[in-house]
């Protein structure tokens, strides 16, 4: 599985923590950005950089950060097959990733602190999709709707 990693500023020092954990875990990963702390940039950038590797590898995962999740969440799920959500507790990614095959997971970088993020992290990348008949009945529905937008 290839991970795809991304933020802007505001989540620029938590991206740095998660690198290294990934790296630790022994994952492979792809650090899409922001390559240095730099004020000025902007979520869009980042979003779409990971959302359109991941909405094109199937397989593949991604991980965006910004202040409060939403705009890189927003991005992200522009594009078809991309599954991106805000991570709020292991539960909730675990309910995520087993009913919905989340692809990505948005961390608000201003509102979760480390350790959290590193649950988090950890249940999102070790949480395999339930493949229940009603789940993928979902997600074709959702392909649909994707198809006709």
């Amino acid at each position: 599985m290839k991970i795809y990693l991304g933020t802007d500023h505001r989540g620029f020092a938590l991206k740095e923590k998660i690198s290294r954990w990934l790296f630790d875990w022994g994952y492979t990963f792809e650090d899409l950005g922001a390559e240095s702390l730099d004020p000025k940039d902007d979520y869009t950038v980042y979003a779409q950089r990971v959302a359109s590797m991941v909405a094109k590898e199937d397989g593949s995962k991604g991980i965006l950060l910004c202040g409060s999740g939403v705009g890189v969440e927003v991005a992200a799920n522009k594009f078809d097959g991309a599954r991106a959500s805000l991570g709020k507790s292991p539960e909730q990614v675990r309910a995520g990733r087993s009913d919905d095959n989340m692809n990505i997971l948005v961390l608000a970088a201003d509102y979760t602190k480390d350790e959290e993020a590193k649950k988090m992290l950890k249940v999102f990348l070790e949480t395999k999709f339930a493949g229940k008949e009603r789940f993928v009945r979902r997600l074709e529905d959702i392909a649909k709707i994707e198809a006709n937008n």
